[in-house]
């Protein structure tokens, strides 16, 4: 559910913002977010798993404006974090530092000091060598840590894209099962780095709780086993990946997970810890781009945008869907929901490129849609999650801004770059004495 709509007059808003109207004045391309649908899935996931009074971690990975992370965090949200320029967002938002949980196999000594010195929760371990390296740290330092020891169930969505998938056996991510037990062995006595807890993250997105079933009753047994050598496990983090309805109704509710997941752990003696990012951001934010140019090449009709890969790179790296239609429309073309087939009169198979000079630059392709002309808007749906934290500069492109709708009011929380924000880094030299 969203608050992105089209009125009567064919007019798409957000909230009671006229999304023309607005790009008229930001200017395009744009991403814009909207308050209430953040809020509403932060607060529907956070109603569902209640019973377990979870520590719901927003995962900054999938959409880290600074002013985002800060409205959730006033909801009572922790962060999951994977770099220390994701835990300088949070603390820059305000974050209460103790309900942040820090993952990403290759953390530096750098970053693994700044999570000790700012008190995280959790550092999601990845491996023999990251345990060893963050334990060092903390005694030289002489600030225990805690750790959650980051399992893969060899469980996996076969909906789920390979690129996406994390949970299986054969991954840079984490330890199997079976290391896990030797994990323990080794380390989990260990006094500076206190391996307390397990984590899981089975890949993203994923359409089903069945798989969170597979792995969390996995994770029990070994959590269950592991207790009884005498090692002290208070906390399960079942990680993140659940859906967004990237095509209405696509996706489950978040009671279908909570029904199949709470069972599981009502009366475990676990604090449990969700790592919920594109369910919560997807849905939230759109991308408007306006049309340049309509041409033909051979049988092929192309829309010509200023947006691509370098601001949305999901349908370029992974094949991704994003519902794309204009803003403004004749009531014969206003869709009733957003699907990869649509059905209505009129409609024109079309490919939706960018500007970037590269032939994979396609935000949709062989598409049905209405026909569009040059300075036609085009929104494109459910892009709040891995969209603007994934845009670049290739091609020596400014990134858009980014817009935050908050009822009737539109506030720019990130401004649009420009050609001297490309090169203000190259402007500087210094000669290095080696």
């Amino acid at each position: 559910m969203d608050w992105f709509a089209y009125r009567d007059d064919g007019q798409l808003y957000c909230e009671d913002v006229n999304l023309d109207a607005l790009a008229a004045e930001v200017g395009t391309p744009v991403y814009i977010y909207s308050r209430k649908t953040f809020e509403h899935h932060y607060d529907s996931i956070a109603g569902a798993f209640a019973e377990l009074d979870p520590l719901i971690c927003y995962s900054i990975k999938s959409c880290g404006n600074i002013h985002i992370i800060r409205l959730l965090a006033e909801r009572g949200a922790g962060m999951d974090v994977v770099s220390g320029g994701e835990l300088h967002r949070a603390k820059l938002a305000g974050v209460d530092t103790s309900k942040i949980v820090y993952a990403g196999v290759g953390k530096t000594d750098a970053e693994i000091r700044a999570g000790i010195e700012a008190g995280i929760g959790y550092f999601n371990i990845e491996s023999e060598a990251e345990f060893e390296n963050i334990s060092h740290i903390a005694a030289e330092m002489g600030t225990p840590c805690h750790g959650a020891l980051r399992v893969n169930p060899d469980v996996a969505d076969p909906k789920t894209h390979a690129k996406t998938t994390t949970g299986k056996k054969e991954t840079k991510f984490g330890v199997d099962i079976e290391r896990a037990r030797q994990f323990f062995e080794a380390y989990g006595h260990n006094e500076h780095c206190r391996l307390t807890a397990i984590h899981l993250h089975i890949g993203s997105p994923i359409y089903s709780p069945d798989p969170y079933v597979l792995a969390i009753n996995k994770a029990l047994d070994l959590i269950e086993e592991l207790r009884g050598k005498g090692y002290t496990i208070d906390a399960l983090d079942i990680g993140g990946g659940y859906a967004a309805d990237y095509e209405t109704g696509k996706s489950p509710a978040y009671t279908d997970y909570a029904d199949a997941i709470v069972p599981l752990l009502r009366g475990k003696g676990l604090k449990v810890i969700l790592e919920p990012g594109r369910t919560i951001a997807a849905n939230a934010g759109v991308l408007l781009t306006r049309v340049q140019y309509v041409k033909t090449g051979g049988s092929k009709k192309f829309v010509i945008v200023d947006s691509g890969m370098h601001h949305l790179v999901r349908p370029a790296m992974y094949d991704a869907f994003h519902f794309i239609w204009p803003t403004h429309l004749e009531p014969n073309y206003l869709p009733e929901h957003r699907a990869m087939e649509m059905t209505h009169e009129g409609l024109e198979t079309t490919d939706v490129v960018g500007p970037i000079c590269e032939t994979g630059d396609v935000l949709a392709k062989a598409r049905m849609m209405p026909p569009v002309n040059r300075g036609d808007l085009l929104c494109v749906f459910t892009a709040g999650a891995y969209g603007m934290v994934m845009a670049s500069n290739y091609n020596a492109m400014p990134r858009p801004a980014e817009v935050l709708v908050d009822g009737a009011t539109a506030t720019i929380i990130r401004r649009r770059e420009t050609y001297a924000d490309l090169t203000d880094a190259e402007t500087k030299i210094e000669t290095v004495r080696v």
